[in-house]
């Protein structure tokens, strides 16, 4: 595993991330942009500082996206790796594309995308290998009960090859989820009474996600609750529902380039 994380780097990184999504939203009425900013930092750091690289460029670890709907950050990774193309994300969700409004995992229904991480991890497991899996989940998604069928699973069958994430900024759909669903805290808490290894981080500080999964105490899963901003990078995106599901209009476009080009 990588020893260091450039923090530089990764901001820049994530400031080029949400351009490249922004110019994708003007191509289709609507996406989910305020999802995909939130968990971007999450998404980068597995992918450029933890998730481990062959001399080929192959990796012994996986990424899946449990959170469907975020998708345009991995889609847009997977583009600067040169494993999707950028007609690829120009022509997202249209009749002649290939990229949906969910990866092609079953992440769309959620609720599913953890169980199939356990199985993943179960056969990484059986093949003796020292594959780490890898993925993000969503505040709306951890309400299912089949999330939970799964969390128990994990730590029963003492799966420490899994890393997972939980992009927590508080929104479900279109509401606080701390209003809709007040039970759903303490959040970290439910993870570790269910056997699991958490650490609770700023989601959007990519130093200290790499830190707590590179000094985790291991021999358990390791689930990161990471407190997040959703829309977070554009000022009037943040913390705002209707950027759930919606693309922004020429003028809101311009004003976030002008807020991302700007970011200190």
């Amino acid at each position: 595993m990588i020893n260091s994380f450039d923090r530089r780097l990764a901001r820049e990184r994530c400031r080029r991330y949400r351009r490249r999504i922004l110019d994708v939203s003007q191509q289709v009425p609507a996406l989910h942009i305020g999802s995909a900013y939130s968990c971007t930092e999450i998404v980068d750091c597995m992918y450029h500082g933890l998730m481990r690289r062959n001399a080929d460029g192959s990796s012994p670890d996986t990424f899946l996206m449990s959170k469907g709907h975020g998708c345009m950050i991995q889609y847009v990774i997977l583009e600067e790796r040169g494993l999707l193309s950028p007609a690829d994300l120009d022509a997202y969700c249209t009749p002649a594309g290939r990229l949906g409004v969910h990866p092609e995992a079953a992440t769309g229904s959620l609720g599913h995308g953890l169980s199939m991480v356990c199985g993943m991890a179960l056969a990484e497991r059986a093949r003796k290998s020292s594959g780490v899996i890898y993925t993000v989940l969503s505040d709306g998604e951890v309400q299912e009960g089949s999330t939970w069928e799964a969390v128990l699973m994990a730590s029963s069958l003492g799966l420490d090859n899994i890393v997972a994430a939980v992009d927590n900024n508080n929104f479900q759909s279109l509401g606080r989820t701390s209003e809709t669903h007040p039970s759903f805290y303490p959040l970290a808490e439910k993870f570790a009474a269910f056997g699991w290894e958490v650490a609770a981080v700023d989601g959007h500080d990519s130093t200290a996600i790499f830190e707590a999964v590179t000094g985790r105490e291991g021999g358990r899963p390791l689930m990161i609750v990471a407190q997040t901003v959703k829309g977070k990078g554009v000022s009037y995106m943040e913390n705002v529902p209707i950027w759930h599901y919606r693309a922004p209009n020429k003028g809101e476009y311009y004003r976030a380039i002008d807020e991302l080009e700007t970011a200190s």
